[in-house]
């Protein structure tokens, strides 16, 4: 195996824990916490707010960092520092002391998408499907937060889910380090710094000015709709399954193991989108993921049972299959030495406004129930649907691939 396809290994690895970390409060919130706590659901989950304003704002520094000094040197910190926090985060005896470990979680979350997604796209052709290979990974750390929480929940408690995936990405980042030092002088191009990169040459297209301003004005447009969907959905539903399925979902396992099933099959949608994009215009696939995401959280205001989790499945088969159309569009408009700032603010966005999906939840909750957050998520697809319509219908951008200048 080459070294570059090791080193797209870890960097899906990372994708997976990040994604994992972040979710791993909304199973033990659900299932467990309140309870142990004497607080309601809603009352619990908005002191995870502060880890997901930190997963978004951390992104520019971030970003910034990996530009001007190491990519590689910043996903080794984001190994060892999100494990740690979350070994930290076990420790807590009240909800202020769960919302810091929570924030330290988040702050070193913040970390990978900004710089990871850029060296999984530097010098590639074709980013398509590299993108929703890595998205598939992220995913699954989606779903195997709910189903390692559950499980754990069961046999050992909530506090060891948070020690467990902890003291494991603590160990990768160990390895990614030797890995990376080894042999430092055949380190991968996705590995050095971008102002290195720029040496090397840009791997973008070239577009006017009026049509770059069009398509990011989009792009950041639909990220922070599509975030506050993303957020919404991933953080809520084991708390719907656990309402929703009820004979199918009587234990904190089984819930923990719908979610999983529901969104690791949900998962393989970025490879389908991430090869249609690779082949056909980006504004006809985003057209056709945004409006039957509204399609289907229509569908499931009022639905229990096995049609709400047929229903959920097709909801989040869209929801999943929309993440790497932004990632590609951004990686085929911007140069390498900037990229991982590009992908930060598009993060940035993506995750503050996903900050606002949990008092959200909780506030729609406690007033209307789950019926009333799908006619929400359904109104914001809508939008989505309509801001795409803005995109340009021809042009490189949108049904070329970008062709390296070196």
């Amino acid at each position: 195996m080459t070294r570059d396809r090791i080193h797209f290994i870890f960097l899906n690895v990372g994708h997976f824990y990040d994604h994992l970390f972040i979710l791993i409060f909304a199973t033990v919130a659900a299932l467990t916490l309140a309870a142990e706590w004497n607080m309601s659901y809603a009352e619990l989950i908005p002191y995870s707010v502060p880890g997901f304003i930190a997963f978004g704002v951390g992104a520019i520094p971030a970003g910034w960092m990996a530009d001007k000094w190491s990519r590689s040197g910043m996903m080794i910190i984001f190994f060892v520092c999100i494990g740690t926090s979350s070994i930290l985060t076990a420790f807590a005896q009240t909800p202020l002391q769960i919302g810091i470990g929570l924030f330290l979680i988040g702050l070193f979350a913040a970390i990978y998408h900004p710089v990871g997604i850029a060296m999984v796209v530097h010098g590639r052709e074709k980013t398509g499907v590299p993108l929703a290979i890595n998205g598939i990974f992220g995913n699954m750390g989606v779903a195997t937060a709910a189903l390692i929480a559950g499980m754990v929940i069961d046999i050992w408690g909530w506090r060891a889910v948070f020690v467990i995936p902890g003291i494991v990405s603590i160990v990768t980042g160990v390895v990614y380090t030797a890995f990376i030092y080894s042999s430092r002088e055949a380190a991968p191009a996705q590995g050095v710094s971008g102002v290195e990169a720029k040496k090397a040459g840009a791997d973008t297209v070239n577009i006017d000015k009026r049509t770059m301003i069009r398509v990011f004005a989009v792009i950041f447009l639909t990220t922070g709709l599509g975030g506050l969907i993303f957020q919404s959905t991933t953080f809520a539903l084991p708390k719907i399954f656990d309402e929703r399925l009820g004979t199918l979902a009587t234990n904190a396992t089984a819930v923990g193991s719908w979610a999983f099933m529901v969104f690791a099959v949900a998962a393989f949608a970025q490879l389908v989108v991430g090869y249609l994009i690779d082949h056909y215009s980006a504004r006809t696939v985003f057209l056709f993921v945004a409006g039957l995401q509204a399609v289907f959280f229509a569908a499931m205001l009022h639905l229990n049972g096995i049609a709400a989790l047929i229903v959920s499945i097709a909801f989040m088969l869209f929801v999943f299959g929309q993440i790497p159309i932004n990632d590609v569009l951004i990686g085929r408009m911007t140069e390498s030495a900037w990229r991982s700032r590009a992908y930060a603010l598009r993060y940035i966005i993506t995750f503050t406004v996903s900050a606002t999906a949990v008092p959200l939840i909780a506030w729609l909750h406690s007033t209307s129930g789950f019926s009333a957050m799908f006619l929400v998520m359904s109104g914001v697809a809508t939008c989505i649907f309509l801001a795409v319509l803005m995109l340009p219908r021809t042009g490189a951008v949108l049904a070329e691939r970008p062709r390296p200048a070196e």
